[in-house]
């Protein structure tokens, strides 16, 4: 079996982040380790327990990578969460703050909405249609 385990998110602060997709998104905290160069491995993941996949939250380290952060897919969703409860996720995703960019849409394949994580990177919530 093959799976994506980790995608790198590369951030400003590592705190930050973590409280952000932790407390705004609802993830959970998987890893904090330090790392002898005075970095850390910080991994957050949805709910969808540990076999999923999950982001390693990244602290920028130059000037190349901080202008990557917000911006790593060109301005593009790069990013899709899916959820099995729709409105529950978005409504506790507004309440936290979250900037959504566009009102929720219903479509053939789903509820979708685009929102903005903390530097600015799309993301679409999605609770997928159910298969036919």
């Amino acid at each position: 079996m093959r799976r994506i385990a980790l995608v790198t998110l590369v951030v400003d602060d590592y705190d930050e982040a973590i409280r952000h997709y932790t407390q705004a998104l609802g993830f959970r905290l998987v890893e904090d380790t330090p790392r002898p160069d005075g970095s850390r491995w910080v991994v957050v993941a949805p709910d969808a327990g540990r076999d999923g996949s999950g982001l390693l939250l990244a602290r920028a380290k130059d000037d190349a990578q901080r202008g990557r952060v917000g911006d790593q897919t060109g301005g593009r969703v790069g990013f899709f969460l899916h959820t099995d409860d729709f409105a529950r996720d978005h409504e506790r995703m507004r309440a936290a703050g979250v900037t959504f960019l566009e009102e929720p849409r219903h479509e053939p394949y789903g509820s979708v909405v685009v929102f903005q994580d903390l530097y600015g990177n799309r993301w679409d919530l999605l609770q997928p249609a159910p298969a036919p």
